[in-house]
């Protein structure tokens, strides 16, 4: 059965599996992979290392100041990855509310920061992405390189003969003999097994990249009561406007009547 063209749709030859190593979508996520693991390093040192001095003086004064500012620092580091999740993962988070101190000065500044959940959440996501940026980051990488590697073996298995004095890839040799990938079965089969690999990899990618966004998104937006804070202000708006433009219409009405009697 035919499939109706619609104009503006774009029309593959190719399978997803076959076109998912090309596409820009796994390039996007893989880069965003790559880039995760030194950002979340640095975002899990600074957090770690002000936090824990913030705790650590929380018996004096100076700890209540410090531990704000870590979570402050968090916070812009969600702004970072925020940013980031949109340029590469195509996931708009709305920023979560700012801080509003309720009194003046830095205390108010400082109390608001500590009673913010929005703060801890941003703070939770420096701790626990490292260990999930590097996991993600090995393996996706590992995959990518074993992948495209063993695709392209019979293009540069040359460089073994050449510059190196075997006869290619060893997999296995001791004191008397060594087995090498060198004939044109063993380099066809390395070459499948490449392709295999190349085909699974973008897959794993973009599994990676669907945790990325559950993080992003649930750590790093707003939470449910802001959203429903900011619906419910965006209701009460449009009640305001619709009783405001009602008693002009009243007052329109009232004075029409006033001048035709």
């Amino acid at each position: 059965m035919a499939t109706a063209y619609r104009p503006g749709t774009r029309v593959h030859s190719l399978p997803p599996a076959l076109r998912a190593p090309f596409e820009g979508r796994t390039w996007r996520e893989f880069g965003y992979l790559l880039l995760s693991l030194p950002l979340s390093v640095v975002f899990f040192s600074l957090a770690l290392s002000l936090t824990a001095a913030g705790a650590g003086l929380v018996v004096t004064f100076l700890g209540i100041p410090v531990l704000a500012a870590a979570l402050a620092m968090c916070r812009g580091f969600g702004a970072v990855e925020r940013a980031r999740a949109r340029a590469l993962l195509r996931l708009d988070v709305a920023d979560p509310a700012p801080v509003r101190p309720r009194g003046h000065g830095a205390l108010g500044w400082v109390g608001a920061v500590l009673k913010s959940g929005v703060s801890w959440r941003h703070l939770l996501y420096s701790l626990v992405h490292l260990p999930w940026a590097v996991f993600a980051f090995s393996v996706s990488l590992a995959f990518w390189t074993y992948g495209w590697g063993l695709l392209t073996y019979p293009l540069w298995q040359w460089v073994f003969p050449v510059y190196a004095g075997i006869d290619g890839l060893q997999l296995y040799g001791d004191g008397t003999h060594g087995i090498y990938l060198d004939s044109p079965f063993e380099l066809a089969v390395t070459s499948t097994i490449g392709l295999l690999f190349t085909l699974v990899t973008p897959w794993i990618i973009r599994g990676f990249a669907t945790v990325d966004r559950l993080l992003v998104s649930g750590l790093l937006g707003p939470s449910r009561l802001e959203g429903r804070v900011v619906e419910l202000e965006s209701d009460r708006g449009v009640v305001v406007d619709t009783a405001a433009a009602d008693l002009r219409r009243i007052e329109r009405d009232l004075h029409d009547g006033a001048q035709a009697r």
